[in-house]
Order: C-alpha cells, then structure tokens, then sequence
C-alpha cells in the first residue's frame, strides 16, 4: 500500500472515541511488510487537542493529495482505495513508459463493435461444464443443448 504513496499524515485526538480507523491505519503503515515496500514514504501522527474530527491525509507518488474522514471511513476503505488508485498510477505509468497517450481513448465506433469468437468460447465453457459434470444428471436441458450445439457448430473428427 505504501509503495504508491509519498507520505501518510494522519491526525486525532487520542481521547476521542472515532479515531478506530486511525489507528488501525497507522498500524497497518507501520507493519514491516507496508515499510519494506516504500521505506522513503513519510508517516506524520499529529496528536491534536481540540475537537478535529480524525483524518487521514495521504500524498501519492505522483503529487495527488487525498484526504479521508476517518469518523465515516474505515481503515479497509482507505486501503483499498489506495490500492485501487495505486493500480491505476501504475497502468498510466506503463502507457507513459510504452510512448502511448493516456488516458487511452477508444473510438465511439470500436465500443460497439462486438467481441469475436465469444458465442465460441460460451459453446466452449458449456461443453467443459457438461464434461466435468459427467452425463450422471442427464436432462431435457441437456438433449437441447446437444441439439442445438451439433446443428449450430460442425466439428471435424479425426
């Protein structure tokens, strides 16, 4: 998690009762396996004295800040957000480093256009299905399938 973030500041209260995902946050920055991904990541704790709520503010690598309430957000959300963004600093990254525009923009006409081969590969999956089933629960269903399989594909043997 920390890997995509440049620094981590949190801040609480330690006798306000919501700072459970600031803690639990800090904890998770603070285990080995999050420092040893990014041992140049900041990791600030301001203890405050009045009544701020808990928050959580985190710099990406890339400069973005972001800041989370963590009253109303839990320390799984945070991180999971984090990842997810991580994710998609890194798929922006590899288009930079490959020379290709970002954001990838994909012509109004090639979003319509269907997939090839995935009524194939639909056949395919339902076959693998029936095989790995076995015939031990034979139905209706199945004899249609057949039916509709061997009018529809013509397979070669040999």
């Amino acid at each position: 998690m920390l890997k995509f973030l440049s620094k981590v500041r949190i801040e609480f209260n330690a006798l306000d009762p919501r700072t459970a995902a600031c803690m639990e946050f800090l904890a998770q920055c603070n285990a080995r396996k999050a420092k040893e991904s990014n041992p140049t990541c900041q990791l600030l704790v301001k203890r405050r004295t009045d009544d701020h709520p808990p928050q959580i503010t985190v710099t990406f690598v890339n400069g973005v800040e972001e800041v989370f309430d963590a009253t109303s957000t839990s320390a799984q959300t945070i991180r999971t957000m984090i990842l997810e963004k991580g994710q998609l600093l890194e798929t922006e990254q590899m288009f930079r480093d490959a020379g290709e525009q970002w954001p990838v923009i994909i012509p109004e006409d090639e979003l319509r256009q269907s997939a090839p081969g995935t009524k194939l590969m639909d056949v395919l999956v339902l076959l693998l299905q029936k095989t790995l089933v076995g015939y031990l629960f034979y139905s209706p269903l199945d004899f249609t399938l057949d039916y509709w399989i061997s009018s529809n594909y013509k397979f070669r043997s040999g």
